[in-house]
């Protein structure tokens, strides 16, 4: 099978379910920003050497592959005829609690937070930094998505959970390697 099916050489592509959609509809910027993010993550995941944030880093890229099946899959099109869901996998409250406790887990180790700090570090921390703005940028694809198709409110609310998950880990990574962070003060301009 050939990679290339030229079937999108005028611009528009099929949706899981086979609904043909401009690229530049809202839903395809949608998927398309989430596949970004996951493209960021697995370079993120390649300046990261712990196995325990490799894992879950691992799992947060099949977690988007999922919510990105179901991004491209117009709501009608979720349910087949029988009943049963289209899709094998669903971004459900397990995966959004998942995340929520591994954040709660690095916090344990961090110093509160009491200002907002730059987004940099070493190259693990800032990789994670630019994950969390794709990351909100997807989040917004999607919000945008949701004000004229439907979207599931967990996949929302797994994006938006992400993204803090992105800040919480970059500020770990941080703490692991032994980097400061660097506070935003307003009164201080370099």
């Amino acid at each position: 099978m050939k990679i290339y099916t030229k079937t999108g050489d005028k611009g528009d592509t099929a949706l899981y379910g086979g609904t043909r959609v401009s690229k530049a509809s809202s839903r395809v910027e949608a998927y398309g920003t989430i596949d970004e993010l996951n493209a960021f993550l697995g370079f993120a995941k390649s300046e990261i050497q712990e196995e325990a944030l490799l894992k879950q880093l691992r799992k947060i890229q099949f977690d988007l592959f999922t919510l990105g099946s179901e991004s491209a899959t117009p709501t009608d099109k979720l349910t087949l005829a029988n009943g049963k869901s289209r899709l094998a996998l669903m971004i459900t409250e397990t995966e959004i609690a998942e995340l929520e406790n591994w954040m709660d887990e690095f916090e344990k180790d961090l110093k509160p937070l009491q200002y907002f700090i730059l987004p940099g570090g070493g190259k693990a921390a800032t990789s994670l930094h630019i994950c969390r703005t794709v990351c909100r940028r997807a989040e917004r694809s999607l919000v945008f998505l949701n004000e004229s198709e439907e979207v599931r409110p967990e996949l929302l609310k797994y994006l938006n959970r992400l993204s803090d998950y992105f800040f919480v880990l970059a500020r770990f990574v941080s703490h692991l390697s032994q980097e400061e962070e660097e506070y935003w003060n307003p009164n201080d301009r370099g």
